[in-house]
């Protein structure tokens, strides 16, 4: 399976939509990554994958089993799921952590780091617990397509990415 092409984690809480949308709003359709949104569902349906084609010209697909991951596209963790990466598809388990704080995105974050063989960036937009525990940037959600880019065009010259 092709996987020469950046897989961006964006994790948040479910306070994250408005910073979902902001940053989908000003997210080139056609940057080569797959955008996978992680968010913090326990019991509650998640609507993203009808609401957030509202804000981008990529595809946005709730993940099933399986799915082949692609560029260009904007996938969702569906609720009571563990996502998992491995031979270029995702893998759906059940959540591993069932009572208390979800930790659905250090689980995906650790998948995408065993399996992945493309380029990682990681996002939290909101949240709670340990899923900050390392940063680089802090940016507002419409500054975060700018550095995508950046971090994307700047790994695949050779050349140094810049922290701000």
């Amino acid at each position: 399976m092709d996987q020469d092409f950046p897989l961006v984690c964006v994790g948040g809480s479910a306070g994250g939509l408005d910073a979902y949308v902001r940053l989908l709003r000003n997210l080139p359709p056609d940057l080569g990554i797959a955008i996978v949104i992680v968010n913090h569902l326990r019991k509650t349906a998640t609507l993203l994958h009808e609401i957030l084609p509202n804000y981008t010209r990529m595809p946005v697909t709730l993940i099933t089993e399986g799915l082949h991951i692609k560029p260009d596209c904007v996938f969702i963790i569906p609720p009571q799921r563990d996502l998992h990466v491995l031979d270029g598809e995702f893998r759906l388990k059940p959540i591993s952590k069932p009572r208390g704080w979800p930790d659905v995105i250090t689980v995906f974050l650790r998948s995408m780091a065993q399996h992945w063989q493309g380029k990682l960036i990681a996002v939290i937009v909101s949240g709670f617990d340990g899923d900050v525990a390392c940063i680089d940037y802090i940016l507002s959600p419409e500054d975060i397509p700018g550095t995508i880019r950046k971090i994307t065009s700047a790994s695949s010259s050779g050349q140094p990415i810049q922290r701000s």
